[in-house]
């Protein structure tokens, strides 16, 4: 019978979750060294490059792989012949854990996760409460599977209720593609199937806790229904040529899991979760000798990958840019920008929105400005800023036509795809949308020389900065013809698959 002490329990998560801040499971950063060798679209070949680049730098530096370092999701397997020496539940220790890792001096992690969700949406500045999720199983140990959940890919998990003779595959596919970029491909897709609507969500996310096998699978054969799923699903999932970033390319998802559970007849509950690039989880093993111990990986094990730009890109001084300059970019084509960037993000923008309305003055200046859509992690040391990666872009949707016709604005960095309304808003305006890779903060980061708050300070992380940037790389995603690189992409690889598919069987 073993004694598991609370203080061990408690020490565990925290250094769990500060190990899976920067160390990306091997397995994964392999996968993605395989998506780079054979991919064939530059776009993406240069995505999944800086990915890379941001996982060794992390690795090597102990500095977060993505700035939203996410929502704690932790599964526990109690054997039943545990026993426990504390006065706190399972869930209080899980917490304190969490609080512990992420006020961490040497590696302080973004506290991200707001109580009254449905109100005031206030942080609980430590990052707790985590998601927990408890069994009883045989045995005299506990097994803990523990994951910091980003909420861009979080935000894209889908649920629907099929009818029995529904086709699991068929509604994949046709999900996928609306699911954008906002959950930074590539990852993996974590699908649940059976039992109830809240069940299949677990299984879903506990399935996106194992390792990467799907080339394995592939070279033994299915003998499962699942196995044979995620085969058919992983072939056909890449060849819709969404790629990396959603940029276009050979490679959307590394691997598909799925788990499954007996359900009613009537029934046939399906969720579909993806894990982004920044994919992030450890398991750790109690047994009452004391906390676990876990093993740093090898630098020598991640590839030895480099990016360099090519000889077209452009040089910008965000400085001295003009309405006139901009009209010469090029939808796909990238830029290294220097100068001064703003910053601001969902909270910010709201914030805006009700000045304006209330026709009070801006205590910032955006016009003739770039904003940078990010919320990045606290600095240490003498860095400037934390690690900075862009969030999603569609959430600041409903505000963009706001920001170019009333605060001026002339454009806009961030991650993923933009709306059509928005799409057309910034056509309108003869303004740009240019996209950094998400997932890769850390190389991010290291563009911004200096930063400072200039408004909403009470914001934390979601006040408005005032970045200076040397060489920050972007592409341009959105130019001022309404040119869209997240429709043109993945319209042209799927088209490129087909017919590479085609001489193949011809």
């Amino acid at each position: 019978m073993s004694i598991i002490k609370k203080q061990d329990f408690i020490d565990s998560v925290a250094d769990a979750l500060q190990y899976i801040s920067y160390y990306h499971p091997l397995d994964f950063v392999k996968a993605l060294e395989k998506a780079y060798e054979k991919e064939q679209s530059q776009a993406a070949k240069d995505a999944i490059a800086q990915i890379l680049i941001n996982s060794r730098m992390s690795a090597e530096g102990h500095r977060p792989l993505c700035q939203d370092t996410g929502i704690v999701t932790c599964f526990v397997k109690i054997g039943m012949q545990v026993q426990w020496d504390s006065d706190f539940t399972v869930q209080e220790m899980v917490d304190e854990g969490v609080r512990r890792a992420y006020s961490t001096p040497d590696n302080p992690l973004r506290a991200s996760i707001v109580a009254d969700p449905a109100g005031a949406r206030k942080n609980t500045k430590d990052n707790a409460p985590a998601v927990v999720h408890i069994d009883m199983v045989p045995g005299g140990e506990v097994e803990v599977a523990i994951a910091a959940k980003g909420g861009g890919s979080e935000n894209k998990s889908k649920m629907v209720m099929l009818n029995p003779s529904d086709d699991v595959v068929e509604w994949v596919l046709k999900t996928l593609p609306t699911m954008g970029a906002g959950w930074c491909p590539p990852g993996m897709l974590g699908i649940g199937i059976g039992g109830t609507a809240e069940k299949a969500a677990v299984l879903a996310k506990e399935s996106l806790m194992d390792p990467v096998d799907i080339h394995e699978l592939i070279e033994r054969g299915a003998e499962t229904t699942e196995e044979k799923l995620r085969l058919e699903l992983f072939e056909k999932a890449n060849k819709l040529g969404i790629g990396a970033q959603g940029l276009g390319g050979l490679t959307t998802v590394v691997d598909v899991k799925i788990k499954t559970a007996p359900t009613h007849a009537a029934s046939k509950p399906v969720v579909m979760i993806p894990n982004c690039a920044a994919t992030r989880h450890v398991h750790f093993h109690l047994d009452g000798t004391g906390p676990a111990e876990l093993t740093p990986p090898k630098l020598e094990d991640w590839p030895e990958v480099t990016w360099e730009v090519g000889e077209n890109v452009r040089r910008v001084n965000l400085d001295t840019v003009t309405r006139d300059d901009i009209q010469e970019w090029k939808m796909g084509e990238t830029l290294l920008l220097s100068g001064k960037l703003l910053t601001g993000r969902d909270a910010a923008h709201k914030r805006i929105q009700d000045m304006l309305s209330k026709g009070e003055q801006l205590p910032v200046d955006f016009k003739g400005r770039f904003i940078y859509y990010v919320g990045p992690v606290d600095a240490i040391g003498d860095e400037a800023v934390g690690p900075a990666g862009p969030t999603t872009s569609t959430r600041m949707d409903k505000f963009t036509d706001m920001m170019l016709e009333q605060a001026g604005l002339m454009g806009m960095v961030g991650k993923a795809e933009r709306g059509p309304a928005t799409v057309g808003s910034i056509r309108d305006h003869k303004a740009v949308y240019l996209m950094a890779v998400g997932g890769a903060a850390y190389l991010v980061a290291k563009a911004v020389k200096k930063a400072k708050v200039l408004a909403f300070e009470d914001l934390g992380m979601e006040a408005i900065y005032e970045f200076e940037v040397e060489d920050m790389p972007v592409t341009v995603a959105v130019d001022s013809l309404g040119n869209n690189a997240h429709e043109a992409g993945p319209a042209i690889w799927k088209a490129k698959i087909e017919e590479l598919d085609a001489t193949l069987k011809g």
